[in-house]
């Protein structure tokens, strides 16, 4: 008999799990900017069934939830790329700090650590971003590990995609050479090629190789993207070559000298991922950042991907970084492209702009998205709403609340 019970108990639940799954939503009367072909939908109807926008502006609608957007801005969530989400909770708390090991290689997956249940998380959405690409800080080998794709919901499947690229770092050395890294990397492309193709003559299966050779085979065939951090105007030449020498899927992060090559990297393809707010060398191989680099990027045909870079806690103001290379020539559908559309295509999302199949990761903002004082009014993660209350807000809540008590303390 309990045995029967929980028969139907687990029947069900799995109902009600595939109803609230069904459920439908049309968001009417809404300032739609797609970030994508269709540009800017002025009062327009955009309609979200089993997590995946299904339709714009319908002939008629029919939905089970209908909010009225009120002529308010509707964007696709913003992504943010090259960071530590979910991996670091206290910088200065080593036990909370999961991105990197000093083994790390080519094969570290650090989305096995990654904590949906972080205070960041949350807080994180007040700046209407719903996935991020995490990355890993690796160790000693050059090859830091694999970044990953999660969303921001919170809940214990967020990883959507593990092992989505291989994040590697060139550049300058406090001991040794910069080439050291560089030659290390085209050997190591150039000797596993030479094997693969001898492997193909002996007619040897894939299945005898090693994990790394496996990520390798990978980064070879174009299936999986390498992430370059790089900065120096020539050793970007020298990635561009990399990419044309190997048939590699490339995309350098920092980037700060692009400017210098943009007609090569926009020639070449290769799409470069820049914190907008540098402004100041931070190196010797930094002397090109300014605040207008983005703007003359995206002129030159480069894509660009904008990330708020330094401490993941400070994630949220995303929009805020992209509101100032607005003020610095950039015009606003290109920098809500630079952060959305632009990281989906970069990377390989089905997410990122507002078009009929793609997952519906979506903000209504209660006005502009680049403006300081302007808030998220909803917001949805795989046609879910989520909620945006943070821990910050929480505390401010019990702290501020009146009590007989001293101030600090609570009933």
């Amino acid at each position: 008999m309990k045995l029967f019970k929980s028969s139907l108990l687990t029947l069900a639940l799995a109902a009600t799990s595939t109803w609230v799954n069904a459920q439908s939503l049309a968001i009417t009367n809404a300032t739609v900017h797609t970030a994508g072909e269709q540009g800017v939908l002025q009062n327009a109807t955009v309609i979200v069934e089993g997590g995946k926008i299904t339709a714009i502006n319908p002939e008629s609608v029919s939905a089970d939830t209908v909010i009225d957007a009120e002529g308010k801005n509707l964007t696709p969530g913003i992504i943010n790329a090259m960071n530590n989400l979910g991996l670091v909770e206290v910088g200065a708390v080593s036990r909370s700090r999961d991105a990197g090991a000093k083994s790390a290689d080519i094969t570290f997956d650090p989305s096995l650590a990654f904590n949906p249940k972080s205070t960041v998380i949350a807080y994180t959405r007040k700046g209407g971003i719903t996935s991020s690409m995490v990355s890993p800080r690796g160790g000693d080998n050059m090859f830091k590990g694999q970044i990953f794709h999660a969303d921001l919901s919170g809940g214990f499947d967020s990883v959507r995609v593990a092992n989505n690229a291989v994040y590697l770092e060139l550049g300058a050395e406090s001991k040794g050479s910069r080439a050291t890294n560089l030659q290390k990397l085209m050997n190591k492309l150039s000797d596993f090629q030479d094997k693969m193709a001898k492997a193909k003559k002996d007619d040897k299966k894939e299945s005898e190789l090693k994990r790394d050779e496996k990520v390798l085979e990978a980064l070879l065939s174009g299936e999986k993207l390498m992430v370059v951090y790089a900065d120096r105007a020539s050793e970007l030449l020298n990635i561009i070559k990399l990419k044309e020498q190997f048939g590699l899927n490339i995309a350098i992060s920092s980037a700060a000298d692009a400017v210098v090559v943009a007609e090569q990297l926009a020639k070449a393809e290769v799409p470069v991922i820049i914190n907008a707010l540098d402004n100041l060398p931070s190196s010797f191989d930094a002397l090109n950042t300014s605040l207008d680099n983005a703007a003359k990027l995206t002129e030159a045909g480069v894509k660009v991907v904008m990330t708020s870079g330094g401490d993941t806690h400070n994630m949220y103001q995303l929009r805020f970084n992209a509101g100032n290379a607005i003020a610095n020539g950039l015009s606003r559908e290109q920098a809500l492209e630079a952060i959305t559309s632009n990281v989906a295509e970069v990377f390989g999302l089905n997410t990122g702009e507002i078009a009929v199949g793609k997952t519906a990761d979506l903000v209504l903002w209660s006005a502009d998205p680049f403006e300081l004082s302007t808030k998220v009014d909803k917001i949805w993660i795989d046609g879910k709403e989520v909620s945006t209350q943070s821990r910050s807000d929480k505390l401010r809540d019990r702290y501020m609340a009146t009590s007989d008590m001293p101030r600090a303390y609570t009933k």
